[in-house]
Order: structure tokens, then sequence, then C-alpha cells
């Protein structure tokens, strides 16, 4: 999952410093409490080092009615500098200005927001115009900002405004929500029959990074929900999810979901056209040897079809000596020798002369070479 939430970090962190997300692309091959640390570093060195100005701007307001602040808001600060002051503000005085405000308004403002303050401020506003906002910020498709908010919302306004967005946002939210811990729950609201559309829409929107990410960070019977409605998808469809991951190297994020899989639902994934490459094999054990997936990977193997099951026997077969080491290593310590052995059978005889001399591999077996 780190390839992933990285890129949702990454785009986060652009959004606050409004560039491209290109621009940090640097960002991609740190860890990713190093890059949810800068981010949250960004957060505070442009919202607690602002001008003096925002705060005599935000003393005055506090002296005149909301309508009137509301009115200046609008007329001469515009959406940003009204967030910037709006954060200066008390959470009940921003709220009493903020419901003054049009919609649309405070939509393109939210986006400018001090990160810390909106819990503070949505638990103060009205839920007709939370709920409103969330509909014009989806209208907006500024996904990133309500993955700042859905996690600050009640339940009874995720119960309104889930009906009036649709798939895709609701995909694209959850891959960027700042609260992840909330996400299960938000899951929960949405129902059975919801949570398959969504899943079922990643195809058709070019989400699957989306999908994966959501289905990485629930839990329990949830996420094997996700896998189990992501596997039950039309051949073609299933075939743009292996597609997509082969194509950004998403192997660490696919295979604990195949893991949590039936048998029948595995062999379905294993028998998928866009599965039988010898390129995409080889870059799954390349995937696996960098993660040390070998327990989500051999089930998988184990239900692939023989010509591909001795591809990916080749290949783990002519991997380096440390990368064997680390590969009888996992296996001894999980104890899938059982799922291993079948493969090593494959291989040609030097490369099982090489397992056969792993200690892990003697320890196992009794052989020696």
């Amino acid at each position: 999952m780190d390839k992933l939430r990285v890129r949702a970090e990454t785009r986060k962190i652009a959004h606050l410093l409004d560039v491209p997300p290109e621009t940090l692309t640097f960002l991609q091959d740190l860890p990713v409490d190093d890059v949810r640390r800068f981010r949250t570093q960004t957060v505070t060195a442009l919202f607690d080092r602002s001008p003096d100005m925002l705060d005599r701007i935000a003393a005055a307001t506090r002296l005149v009615p909301a309508g009137v602040a509301a009115a200046i808001s609008q007329k001469a600060l515009g959406p940003r500098l009204a967030a910037a002051v709006a954060g200066r503000l008390e959470p009940a005085r921003a709220a009493d200005i903020i419901e003054k405000l049009p919609v649309s308004f405070t939509a393109r403002s939210c986006a400018h927001l001090d990160p810390r303050r909106i819990k503070g401020i949505v638990d103060r506003l009205d839920e007709d115009l939370v709920v409103r906002i969330a509909v014009a910020l989806a209208e907006r498709g500024d996904h990133l900002t309500m993955g700042r908010f859905v996690g600050h919302l009640p339940d009874s306004a995720l119960r309104r405004i889930l009906p009036q967005v649709d798939d895709a946002t609701v995909l694209r939210t959850g891959f960027a929500i700042d609260v992840p811990e909330r996400l299960g729950h938000i899951i929960d609201l949405m129902g059975a029959d919801r949570l398959a559309s969504v899943i079922g829409s990643a195809s058709a929107d070019g989400l699957w990074p989306e999908a994966l990410a959501v289905g990485g960070m629930v839990t329990g019977e949830q996420r094997g929900r996700i896998a189990s409605i992501a596997a039950g998808q039309p051949q073609d469809r299933l075939d743009t999810l292996v597609a997509t991951v082969a194509e950004q190297d998403l192997w660490e994020s696919l295979l604990p979901l195949v893991a949590l899989l039936s048998e029948a639902e595995r062999r379905t994934v294993a028998g998928l056209p866009s599965l039988r490459g010898a390129d995409v094999l080889a870059a799954v054990v390349r995937a696996v040897v960098a993660t040390g997936l070998w327990a989500e990977f051999l089930p998988l193997v184990d239900a692939l079809p023989a010509e591909s099951r001795k591809t990916v026997a080749d290949t783990a077969g002519a991997l380096p000596e440390p990368d064997l080491d680390a590969l009888a290593g996992e296996v001894d310590k999980q104890d899938l020798w059982e799922l291993v052995l079948p493969l090593v059978e494959l291989m040609d005889d030097g490369a099982k002369t090489r397992i056969f001399a792993l200690p892990a591999f003697q320890e196992q077996t009794g052989h020696r070479p």
C-alpha cells in the first residue's frame, strides 16, 4: 500500500502548494511516513507563518455583524484570502460567517482552509449547509478537499451526501481521505449494494488504483468483501485491473487482496489473459522479492496454469543468492513449504541445486547437496 499512500500524500501536498503533482515526483521513492510528515510540516509552514495582516483582518471581522463580514469576504477578499482569515477566527465565529455566504463561494474557499481548523468549523455548521457544500465540492471535482472534510462529517450528513455523489467521486474521495480510520465506518453506511457499485465502477472510470487503496485502508471482513467484489467483475474488467497493476507496479497493493479470495476466485484471477505474459509474471516475482509478500503470492501461483507456474519457477530459480535466502527464510518462517515445493520441482537442475543448498531448505527436507 505504501506506493498508493505516497501517491495520495503527494497529491495533497501539490494541492496545498498549488503546483502540479508532477513537480513532486521526487517524493515517490520516500517512505510514506516521511511524506506524511512533510505534508504536516507544509501545513504548518503555510498557515502558522501567515502575515500579521491576516490577524488584523480577523480582528476587524470580529467587530462587525456576520452578514457584513460575509459581504466583505465575497467582495473584497475572495475565496483564498477569506479562507485564510477564517483560519484565524474562532470556529464558532467562522461558522457564523460561512452560514451567510453562498455555497458556491464557500466550496471554492474550502480548498484554501487550514486543514487543522476543519473539524471545529464543521461541528458548528448547520447540517443542511454541510450537505450542500459537500455536493458543491463533488460537482467541482474537488476530491482532495472532500477527502479533508469527509472524515469529520457526522453519520447523518454522510447518509444524505452519499446518494447525491457518483461512484467515481466516492472512490476518489476515499483515496484522499485524511482520516483513514473513518473509512470503514463510511463503507458500512454505504451498504453492500452501493459498495459493489463503487468498486465495479473502477474499471469504467480508470480508478483501479483508488479502489486498491480503499481496499488496503480497511480491515477484516470489509477488505475481504472488496477483494471478492473486484474478483467477481467480468473478465474484461478484471483484466484491466491486472493490466493497470502491471503498468504501475502495484503488486504490493493487489497481492494482499488476492490472498483473501476463495480458491475459486483465485483461479478466476489466475486464469486472466493479462496474467499469462512472461514479462508480467517476472515483474510480479520481482515485486514479491522486494516486498516479502510470498505468503500472499504463493496461493495465487498454485492456481496459475502450468505454463505460467513454470515461468514463475524459472524466474524464482534465477534470483540472486540474497533474494533466494530471503525467499527460503520467509517460506520457513510462515511454513509455506507445501506451496513452494511444487514450484521447486518445476525448476531446472541448476536452480534446484542452488535451492537445495540453502540452509532453510536443508533443515526442512533433510536434503544435502
